[in-house]
């Protein structure tokens, strides 16, 4: 993958549903060009599927991160006994031994049985528990899914970029009908577009930075520069409610001397320390979510 490559999957993880022409005006090429490499990303595994969800805000989701290095031995094995719980949505292996496990939460009281059950399969006895998004409010109180929401989310959800008229071929309704629907779910934060990406498909080195800010760092500002500095290879930067000065950047390389010439930027910023972690394997489960939007579609399978 080169920068454009990487600039086209953030945009297509944000809204997977944009068009080729509105991908290439962004990135300033031929929408053939957009295509050509989109297609390439799909070819290559990187992309494996444009899919379609309930938003994280629709459904109030706390979003957590835990890490650390587990004691077991098959790394491949935990990673699949860990992505069989209802919570978890993503498993990273890292350098040694390091885990990164993404849970999706639907209150903060199912975190400690998760957090056992981690402990108990990866063997992970020091490992740290990062808040990502937990405000405790919940979403306004109009925020109302119809079935025929549910049912154009689920005949999205393993295709985003399907068209309107094929969507309401399948649901025997009016185009304008979809349309609508999907407008006011768009407009009100209801739904996420986005891709299954897997960059570990790719030759390129993808890291994550532990960076530890002194107390007096504004965190905000700081990940405002990173971005603002360092994009498309800095592409997302991860804080937490509950480790305030630990920011975990994600960073993308061609190659490895580059992430040592990464880390030397991002050091030279003021903080504290930075230490980078090479990222090899990663893989997205499905969770109570997906269930949550199979059984809401479909209520006659599930009674």
């Amino acid at each position: 993958m080169d920068k454009i490559d990487i600039i086209l999957s953030l945009l297509l993880m944000q809204n997977s549903r944009q068009t080729y022409r509105e991908l290439a005006k962004i990135c300033q090429l031929s929408v053939n060009a957009v295509h050509k490499r989109i297609q390439a990303l799909i070819d290559t595994g990187i992309i494996r599927a444009f899919v379609t969800k309930i938003s994280l805000y629709a459904l109030n989701i706390i979003w957590v991160l835990v890490f650390g290095d587990s004691e077991k031995g098959s790394q491949d094995e935990v990673r699949e006994k860990l992505g069989n719980h209802e919570n978890i949505h993503w498993v990273v292996n890292g350098g040694g031994k390091s885990l990164y496990i993404g849970l999706y939460l639907r209150d903060i009281s199912e975190l400690d049985s998760c957090i056992s059950f981690i402990k108990e399969v990866a063997k992970i006895e020091n490992q740290r528990i990062g808040i990502i998004n937990y405000t405790g409010n919940n979403p306004p109180s109009n925020l109302k899914f119809s079935q025929l929401d549910y049912e154009i989310l689920y005949s999205l959800r393993n295709n985003s970029r399907k068209s309107i008229m094929d969507v309401a071929s399948e649901l025997g309704i009016a185009a304008k009908t979809v349309r609508r629907h999907l407008e006011n779910m768009v407009e009100n934060k209801m739904v996420e577009f986005s891709i299954e990406w897997y960059p570990d498909a790719a030759n390129d080195i993808n890291s994550i930075f532990h960076v530890e800010l002194d107390q007096s760092t504004n965190k905000e500002e700081m990940v405002s520069n990173l971005l603002q500095k360092y994009f498309p290879n800095v592409m997302y930067c991860w804080a937490f409610s509950t480790l305030p000065n630990l920011l975990l950047v994600g960073v993308w390389t061609p190659t490895i001397a580059e992430v040592e010439k990464m880390r030397e930027n991002v050091q030279k910023m003021g903080v504290k320390s930075v230490l980078p972690n090479v990222l090899y394997h990663g893989k997205l489960y499905n969770t109570w979510r997906d269930k949550l939007l199979e059984e809401k579609a479909n209520p006659s399978r599930h009674v």
